[in-house]
């Protein structure tokens, strides 16, 4: 599991008082960014070998500005060239948004999905572990 340590902004507010809900997905793709260098270790587009398939987020809790937010990035799935990633957003210890996330492997030459083999697929099991309840 990675973890990442988020500190809200005053701009990441809506009218309503909290965090707005448009910023989880940009937070989970940034605390995604040390699964990436799994693939990629220098971040670097030119060489990039993922995809998204598909994204989505439940929303269980409010979150606030004034406390750190604590992201847990895991793997919840691995098939033969894609992988489901979940993510757990934390504040104060408690739940409160579930993302789940399907990347591919992909060939952006080729245009194809590619397997994930030997050191890598042994790289992304050890990040393997069951998904929280549904709420």
């Amino acid at each position: 599991m990675f973890t990442r340590t988020i500190e809200p902004a005053f701009y990441d507010t809506d009218a309503l008082g909290h965090i707005n809900n448009t910023r989880l997905p940009a937070w989970f793709e940034l605390a995604r960014n040390d699964l990436f260098k799994l693939f990629t270790p220098d971040l670097n587009p030119k060489k990039w070998r993922l995809i998204m398939a598909r994204m989505e987020v439940d929303y269980r809790a409010e979150l606030f500005y004034g406390h750190d937010i604590e992201i847990r990035t895991y793997l919840t799935r691995l098939g033969n060239s894609s992988f489901t990633v979940t993510q757990e957003a934390r504040q104060h210890g408690k739940l409160t948004n579930l993302g789940h996330t399907v990347m591919v492997q992909y060939d952006h030459d080729a245009k194809c999905a590619m397997p994930i083999e030997g050191d890598l697929r042994e790289a992304l099991t050890s990040h393997l572990q069951d998904a929280p309840e549904p709420a």
